[in-house]
């Protein structure tokens, strides 16, 4: 069975290296991007099964990722973990309203993080 391919949607360059590491470690197969823009280009073109993604990204923010990937049929199943350091109640609700799948604030558990990827791509719907 091939792995599981997960795209980390992060500008903070130690918090890429982190989360590469300990979900390549974890079995999966890891790319990344620093932008919005960048995220959404590549999973209009490539077969993800999770997307991990930052709030706060320059350029486009990563709430408005999570609106047009909602909104896009071909990728509205994708399951988002939102990773951020935006962690007031509201900014989960909205999070949460969007569509995101699951929410996690920075500081974040390595074993958290990796066993909640490893649930939504076992439980994510083939695209």
């Amino acid at each position: 069975m091939a792995k599981a391919r997960i795209l980390i949607v992060e500008d903070e360059p130690n918090i890429v290296e982190s989360l590469n590491f300990i979900l390549s470690r974890a079995g999966f197969e890891v790319d990344t991007a620093n932008d919005g823009a960048e995220a959404l280009d590549r999973v209009r073109r490539q077969v993800f099964e999770v997307l991990v993604l930052d709030i706060m990204l320059p350029g486009m923010n990563g709430l408005d990722v999570l609106k047009a990937i909602r909104s896009d049929r071909a990728l509205a199943t994708l399951p988002v973990m939102v990773l951020t350091a935006k962690g007031q109640a509201s900014d989960r609700r909205i999070a949460e309203a969007i569509g995101a799948s699951d929410f996690i604030t920075k500081p974040f558990s390595n074993a958290d993080v990796v066993e909640r990827v490893c649930r939504l791509a076992e439980g994510g719907v083939p695209r």
